[in-house]
């Protein structure tokens, strides 16, 4: 019986002791996640590293980018098991010039994801709880809200080095989409590093043409590097005065988004709608508009 006992105890003990370890691992997560937010300089890099079309004498890669610019990241909502980080890039001096940029959901444990495929379609997947235990999920999103890509990994710090890797399909970006028809995913191999200084965005991605039950051809791969630098929140209160004022709104926009991921399905969107694009038409509400009208905005871009 004192064997018995003493086994259930040491059972009891373990089982204590991993938990303790999983909450404060799972604080440092939060922690690094947070540290994404305030005010930064950012320097965009972006190059072709290789090309594999078949035609090479006449293929054009993109050109080398080299871009800074001052962004706002805005931590709009922080729970336990959930992160809601809202860019905002300040163009100039006044309120006009600020654009709402890209936002990056955090969701620990998360077994639901919507998998990019191709051109304006998504794929629902559901996971295995068991494979994302301790693990955060990046739901990354468009300028209206709209999806991008998602994927889950852990955060690790190694050698004092603490970041988030993941390999997945997206949509080309914003900086090409409208240059480039030559292919229509972009394979995103994501690693998100916390420094002593802020944080960087490296990238090693792969430009794919996919078709219905085809295989994927590479034509060509690249590199990215985005390092932000923090600087002083005073420099972005253009940015945090416009969000005061219109966070109402785009809280709006993703419940209305909300309502169509929690249907846990295939997403396919319109381009768009009376020769709109989403984001130009959600871009020229007023703050005040109502739910119903962005729910009508929205749900005319969702193919049933």
């Amino acid at each position: 019986m004192k064997t018995k006992s003493m086994l259930i105890l040491g059972a009891l003990a373990l089982s204590t002791t991993l938990s303790f370890g999983q909450n404060a691992k799972k604080k440092e997560d939060i922690k690094a996640i947070q540290a994404m937010c305030g005010c930064y300089e950012v320097q965009f890099n972006f190059t072709e590293t290789f090309d594999y079309p078949k035609d090479s004498a006449s293929y054009k890669p993109s050109k080398t980018k080299h871009e800074t610019a001052l962004e706002w990241v805005e931590l709009v909502e922080n729970t336990p098991n959930k992160l809601v980080l809202q860019h905002l890039l300040i163009t100039g001096n006044k309120e006009e010039d600020i654009v709402k940029h890209w936002r990056q959901d955090w969701l620990y444990e998360n077994t639901d994801l919507l998998q990019f495929h191709k051109d304006l379609t998504w794929k629902y997947k559901k996971l295995d709880p068991k494979t994302v235990k301790g693990q955060w999920t990046q739901k990354v999103y468009q300028v209206d809200d709209s999806p991008r890509y998602e994927g889950s990994a852990s955060w690790a710090t190694v050698d004092g080095v603490t970041s988030w890797k993941n390999t997945t399909d997206a949509p080309l970006p914003r900086r090409e989409h409208t240059q480039r028809n030559d292919y229509n995913v972009l394979k995103r191999r994501n690693i998100h590093e916390i420094t002593p200084k802020g944080w960087i965005h490296e990238q090693d991605n792969d430009k794919l043409i996919r078709t219905e039950g085809g295989s994927d051809v590479l034509l060509a791969q690249e590199k990215g590097m985005d390092i932000y630098t923090k600087v002083p929140d005073e420099k972005c209160q253009l940015a945090q005065k416009w969000w005061s004022k219109n966070k109402d709104l785009w809280a709006k926009v993703r419940n209305e988004w909300a309502k169509v991921y929690a249907q846990n399905k295939d997403l396919n969107l319109e381009k768009k709608v009376d020769k709109k694009s989403l984001f130009s038409i959600l871009f020229d509400l007023k703050p005040d508009a109502s739910q119903e009208e962005v729910a009508k905005i929205i749900n005319a871009f969702v193919i049933r």
